[in-house]
């Protein structure tokens, strides 16, 4: 895997992994994730020890940490699946993903860990946890500050919600804006690309008086930034 794929161990509690050197098992088309044949192995294992039959394996993100994206993974009744879920098969097991997870999961694999001292299901994700700023045309009016303020509170608060953060305008020195991030954002080791990539680019563009934009957050007050 690239330098850049995020490894996180999931919920659902397992023994240690016997290798993580094999192959992956077929699955149903229109696959979201790919599944190790030990992994599935073992997950089967653990379901067949449910007094409930036919149990679903259920997947979604459900936060953003300091090493990737965090996961939820349950077992689940057929009788609980939504209508919109994606459900795809890898041998026996059917896999409930939930809609607002796919494109964050797509091209995932579930493994077994290789720390002797972590055992248990990863998750190895391609994808970026950084939100993507994709804004519709706003009209902005008013002084440096207001137009920043309507930018943050109309399209880049609302765009980084889904991870848990939000930013707030500190001030304008010169052609600088000084920001704040909270939430989710305040001590996340992610937070620096997501204000370069994002919120700087989208202040520039939308606000022409502002050149480069300043994080004024006290990330080290974010111990535990995420729920």
């Amino acid at each position: 895997m690239g330098a850049d794929v995020s490894v996180t161990t999931v919920t659902l509690s397992l023994p240690r992994e016997r290798s993580n050197i094999c192959p992956v098992v077929q699955a149903s088309a229109d696959t979201i994730i790919e599944i190790r044949e030990t992994a599935l192995e073992q997950i089967l294992e653990l379901r067949s020890s449910e007094a409930i039959p036919d149990l679903h394996l259920g997947l979604r993100v459900v936060g953003v940490g300091h090493q990737g994206f965090l996961y939820e993974t349950a077992f689940i009744r057929p009788t609980d699946v939504n209508p919109s879920d994606h459900i795809e098969y890898h041998g026996e097991l059917p896999v409930v993903i939930d809609p607002a997870s796919i494109d964050s999961l797509q091209g995932s694999v579930l493994d077994l860990s290789v720390d002797p001292a972590e055992p248990g299901l990863v998750l190895r994700n391609p994808n970026p946890t950084t939100p993507t700023m994709q804004f519709d045309e706003i009209e902005l009016s008013g002084s440096v500050e207001e137009r920043i303020g309507q930018l943050l509170e109309q399209q880049i608060n609302p765009a980084i919600a889904g991870h848990g953060g939000w930013v707030r305008l500190i001030s304008v020195e010169g052609s600088t804006a000084h920001l704040e991030m909270g939430g989710g954002c305040q001590g996340c080791g992610l937070a620096a690309m997501t204000l370069r990539q994002g919120i700087e680019s989208a202040i520039c563009e939308q606000v022409p008086e502002i050149s480069q934009v300043a994080d004024a957050t006290d990330h080290a007050a974010g111990a535990n930034p995420y729920y």
